[in-house]
């Protein structure tokens, strides 16, 4: 049988002839994208109308996510241009945590057409810039929240996101688009170090040390207006659903929307699971763990996990590879998270729980060299992994049995046996 494997922009076919199961986002039902946004911004959730919230902002920022994402902010401003164009004090602030700022063909994925009409008027959040923070306060835990000034100088503030599954936060969008997405370097440095608490998990809001610290970062930020707009989006980027209105109570409604696209039941574990980042989710390593960590759920122990991702832009933030690359072992990363902990090191912890329990390997374009430094096994083609990773099974006399994720950044498989 021929399965097709995103890389990329293209698909790759694979030849499989052993057990397997594919598991892709769910197939739900779509209506009209035009439809949903209108019905969401004429209905917002525990607050005014979009229309009223715009004529009551006499400044007003509108933050975006950054190409990371397949948020579809364009078509949302679509819907929000008429009144737009008419405001005055108007500004765009990008969403980029420590990611770097887009290039030019990012912006243009971003913002579609209204790019060469708002450009003067884009910022991209650097969470480096000490000088462009304001401080805020500190969350319960201790995180120090500096924010980006524009924040609090606009006052009113429209939040464009897209909510599926996160790997710590337990979801993304909402409050994410403030912690990280325009936050100090220090301040999400102190918001990640959270993120190596077993509560910090896919699907978990409760009792999850990250999300808390996300939602105090909203609290200190209570003399700024916010109206959210939260988009879940099908595995092929199509608008499912929007909810829009108050940031925590819209994220809550969206998070019921996403489980239904994204937790995908699976019969039975597999010896070996392919797990691939689609684009544009396959940016760089550092974002494309998160098919890493999505495909552990459907892995035994001791068997083999499968990333596939082509890293367009490399390593990304090189931190957690830092980490990695000094310990000899899976194991020992933990051992050398006791001493000391840097913005990064989160990703290096959750790589490293995979790696203990099981094989690690990669199909990408990065160099052999980066893979390894990654403690993940480098192959050239999906299929000649596939085929080791196959006799690799065999020789500790099992049979293989293949769980194959087209869509692993998006994915979260939930074991229902028979």
């Amino acid at each position: 049988m021929e399965v097709e494997i995103p890389y990329g922009r293209e698909n790759i076919k694979i030849k499989i002839n052993e057990s397997h199961e594919i598991l892709n986002p769910n197939v739900v039902a779509i209506k009209d994208a035009d439809q949903v946004i209108r019905y969401a911004l004429d209905n917002p959730i525990n607050t005014i109308p979009f229309q009223q919230f715009i004529q009551n902002a006499k400044k007003l920022l509108i933050i975006v996510n950054d190409a990371t994402r397949p948020t579809p902010t364009k078509k949302v401003l679509k819907f929000l241009y008429p009144i737009l164009s008419k405001h005055s004090n108007l500004k765009f602030l990008i969403a980029t945590g420590v990611h770097r700022a887009p290039t030019e063909e990012e912006y243009h994925f971003i913002f579609g057409e209204y790019y060469e009409i708002f450009k003067d008027n884009i910022y991209s959040h650097d969470a480096r810039k000490e000088e462009n923070m304001e401080y805020l306060g500190k969350s319960k835990n201790g995180t120090e929240m500096y924010i980006n000034k524009l924040v609090s100088e606009m006052k009113n503030v429209i939040v464009i996101g897209s909510v599926e599954p996160h790997y710590f936060a337990g979801y993304t969008g909402g409050r994410k688009s403030f912690l990280p997405g325009v936050a100090s370097y220090k301040t999400i440095e102190m918001n990640h170090k959270l993120a190596l608490s077993d509560e910090a998990c896919s699907l978990n809001i409760q009792n999850n040390p990250v999300n808390e610290d996300m939602i105090d970062a909203m609290n200190v930020l209570k003399n700024v207006n916010v109206f959210s707009i939260q988009t879940i989006l099908t595995a092929e980027h199509n608008i499912y659903a929007v909810t829009a209105g108050d940031l925590i109570k819209s994220f809550n409604a969206a998070i019921e929307y996403a489980n239904e696209v994204f937790c995908v039941p699976i019969k039975r574990r597999g010896n070996i699971v392919i797990s691939a980042a689609p684009f544009p989710m396959d940016i760089d390593l550092y974002q494309s763990q998160k098919a890493l960590d999505n495909g552990k759920h459907a892995l035994e122990d001791g068997g083999v996990i499968i990333v596939v991702s082509k890293c367009r832009d490399g390593v990304g933030e090189k931190q957690f590879l830092d980490l990695l690359s000094r310990a000899e072992t899976s194991k020992q990363v933990f051992e050398l998270l006791d001493v000391e902990y840097k913005l990064g090191y989160h990703k290096a912890a959750k790589m490293a729980q995979v790696g203990i329990r099981a094989e690690m390997w990669m199909v990408s374009d990065l160099s052999d060299n980066t893979i390894e430094k990654a403690k993940l096994k480098p192959f050239k083609s999906i299929q000649n992994a596939l085929d080791s990773a196959i006799n690799f099974v065999k020789n500790k006399g099992k049979k293989p049995h293949i769980v194959i994720m087209p869509y692993g950044s998006l994915t979260i498989p939930q074991l229902t046996p028979d």
